[in-house]
């Protein structure tokens, strides 16, 4: 059977599922009836977890990657006039938090082929008011992060990394997170781990962590765990304001064992990946991302195409429709943020500024991945794109 000869599918499949398992359930059932359910003994555990797999890195574990970027950018104490570096292929929480603080957002194009930010665009942008920059490691790739420190580091600027779509990616190696100032890692549910939300943030020093652990808090220097615990003294001081970022011990339960999985779940994600490469090969229309030229593990979060719009006549938007028309879900993964409402209204930014960022913006979108997808489910996915394809060539 050719894949335009399977018939469109009967059912709805969704773009993401997450994978939970009864140990999930089962620790989840625990906390409840341990009556701690708040952060407690079991977001202490996942933190360890962390900072084991990272080689002893300080973990903070925060109630979503947002949070912890936001607690992440509050210790470098932003004025106005300040500058952070970041990609617009992103999504908007890592500007967004650049903009919460009163610093300025200022983007460097990405790639045109990885949509990994490019790091020549970066060293062009670099000012006497660049506090940080934020590369993104888009879909599962690393961002070249030498290049990128071979500029900040000697001009003491920073590179804090979005690893939102990272957990268990490898750059040359080095595990992402394991190295550098600090990374922030996401456990959505449509993520390679999941703690239904929450978040956790890697970095190298100390005092910076334990300043994120109060901002995490209410600006408080003993969470509840250490206030009501068998010893603990409820009595608390406020050292700055501060946030309700924590995570709880539930979210926790749940990603002990996600985290036991991950590396299980990463290989079949690259299974995945590898025959969703297989399946295309046939549809030039369709093209996957580029590789990064660098060594790598990939932890394909997800699994980006474009559309070759130039053969095609239909638009992005139209063809994703079609697509969810027959049954089957996609992302999009990600609009340029700098033509976002907010952002073209606040700073002025037009179509033609970042070029290589707009036109991928246009064009792509993403392809169900996640470990619980079956080989029929991606042939469906072919199939589907298949018949479009040839229903709007040109």
């Amino acid at each position: 059977m050719t894949p335009t000869d399977r018939p469109v599918r009967e059912t709805f499949l969704p773009f993401s599922r997450p994978t939970i398992g009864q140990a999930e359930i089962d620790e989840v059932v625990d906390s409840l009836r341990s009556g701690w359910i708040t952060t407690g003994p079991k977001v202490a555990a996942l933190e360890k977890a962390f900072s084991d797999w990272s080689g002893g890195r300080e973990a903070v574990a925060v109630n979503s990657a947002t949070a912890g970027l936001h607690i992440l950018l509050c210790t470098l104490d932003l004025a106005p006039g300040d500058e952070v570096i970041t990609t617009p292929i992103t999504w908007p929480s890592t500007v967004n938090n650049i903009e919460i603080l009163g610093a300025r957002p200022v983007f460097a194009d990405v790639d045109r082929e990885t949509l990994q930010i490019d790091p020549a665009e970066v060293e062009r942008r670099l000012s006497p008011r660049t506090r940080a920059v934020i590369p993104v490691h888009f879909a599962g790739a690393p961002a070249d992060l030498d290049a990128l420190r071979a500029l900040c580091e000697p001009r003491g600027i920073p590179v804090l990394e979005d690893a939102a779509h990272a957990v268990g990616t490898r750059y040359k190696g080095r595990l992402v997170g394991a190295e550098g100032e600090a990374a922030v890692f996401s456990f959505h549910p449509i993520k390679n781990m999941t703690t239904g939300e929450g978040g956790m943030v890697l970095c190298a020093d100390p005092e910076r962590a334990a300043r994120m652990r109060r901002l995490r808090f209410h600006g408080i220097s003993r969470d509840a765990w250490r206030r009501y615990a068998k010893g603990g003294v409820p009595q608390y001081e406020v050292e700055e304001p501060g946030f309700k970022y924590n995570m709880l011990d539930i979210q926790a339960a749940i990603g002990l064992h996600q985290f036991a999985r991950l590396e299980e779940f990463n290989r079949r994600r690259a299974e995945l990946a590898a025959r969703y490469h297989e399946l295309l090969a046939g549809i030039p229309e369709v093209r996957p991302l580029g590789g990064v030229p660098y060594p790598h593990v990939h932890a394909w979060h997800l699994y980006v195409v474009r559309l070759e719009l130039e053969a095609l006549a239909v638009d992005r938007d139209r063809f994703i429709a079609e697509l969810q028309a027959e049954n089957i879900g996609i992302g999009l993964h990600f609009p340029a943020v700098h033509l976002q409402k907010y952002y073209r209204e606040r700073y002025g930014f037009r179509p033609g500024d970042l070029p290589r960022a707009e036109w991928n913006g246009e064009r792509l979108f993403s392809l169900p991945l996640y470990p619980l997808l079956e080989e029929a489910d991606q042939a469906d996915v072919a199939a589907a794109l298949e018949r479009l394809v040839r229903r709007f060539r040109r």
